[in-house]
């Protein structure tokens, strides 16, 4: 009788479970979706290794089987790892602009602006550890290259400052490891903290030298991503024209050079909303500006 009773309940669920398919496909299953997503690819293979690879013009040796297999985790991670990929090409039409025109101006390789995307998405993050903005400074470094941080300013979160203060701490550190690879690896570390593990370890290449988990793969996170956003058509993402996100271009500047006694005051006089003025000015951290010292301000308004 147990046995019938059991052939009974797996012929009851079969029908069951083709009863529920057939329902859901009659109702708008998968084969009803839009064209956009009807695109997406779903094959899921390996990321092509056999060709050269570099970061900053400095060539990795993929000749070594460790190398392969580390940057082959950072490709394969990046490339199923659809919405933040994404949400990271979208956000690079918006703020790669200013990033590329920074890096050249002060003769950086380009290839340091995916630096940002590594360090906060180009977000302005805030770290576990108190790291702030697109380039993740901390409070007590900011001050070493020119940031106003306090309650009421931290230009951690001002593009174009933040960008020229990462540009000459990354010159410092290729002064300092007369490589870019290993200054990409000290910007994450620190650079007393690699130059102990280098003279330990007796290396003096990054892809030698054996780090933290995190640092371990911090370069080969760069590469990975510059591989994909670089080529994203390669990797199966296919950002259309109109999905992008447009650069903050259209603006007007207001100087300010005394008090503010409440942003959301200002912004109304000059046309706009509190919202839009933090938009254009993240910087600004508080909803005053004290600013005792008389010091100017140029405040980004939309047109």
């Amino acid at each position: 009788m147990f046995k019938a009773l059991h052939y009974y309940t797996l012929a009851l669920a079969a029908f069951l479970s083709i009863a529920l398919f057939a329902s859901y496909s009659g109702k708008g299953g998968p084969e009803k979706q839009d064209e956009k997503t009807s695109g997406i690819p779903q094959v899921i293979k390996p990321v092509d290794l056999n060709r050269p690879f570099d970061f900053a013009g400095e060539p990795l040796p993929m000749d070594n089987f460790d190398v392969r297999e580390r940057l082959d985790r950072e490709l394969l991670v990046n490339t199923y790892w659809h919405s933040t990929t994404i949400l990271n090409i979208k956000n690079a039409y918006k703020y790669f602009p200013t990033i590329e025109r920074i890096l050249k101006e002060q003769g950086l390789p380009e290839d340091f602006k995916y630096l940002a995307v590594a360090e906060s998405s180009l977000r302005n993050e805030v770290s576990s550890a108190g790291a702030r903005g697109f380039w993740q400074f901390m409070r007590g470094a900011s001050g070493d290259f020119g940031l106003e941080v306090n309650d009421e300013v931290d230009e951690r979160y001002h593009l174009e400052k933040s960008t020229l203060a990462a540009c000459e701490f990354l010159k410092g550190l290729y002064k300092r490891f007369g490589s870019w690879t290993m200054a990409a690896a000290a910007y994450n570390v620190g650079a007393a903290r690699l130059a102990r593990e280098a003279s330990e370890q007796r290396a003096t290449n990054y892809y030698d030298l054996n780090l933290n988990s995190e640092t371990s793969r911090y370069v080969f996170r760069l590469v990975a991503i510059k591989e994909i956003m670089g080529h994203p058509n390669d990797f199966g993402f296919y950002i259309e024209k109109e999905d992008r996100y447009p650069p903050l271009e259209d603006y007007k500047t207001v100087t300010v050079d005394g008090p503010v006694a409440n942003w959301g005051d200002f912004a109304v006089e000059h046309g706009t909303s509190y919202r839009m003025l933090k938009v254009y000015n993240p910087w600004l951290v508080d909803s005053k500006l004290t600013n005792r010292s008389g010091k100017t301000y140029e405040i980004r308004l939309p047109k």
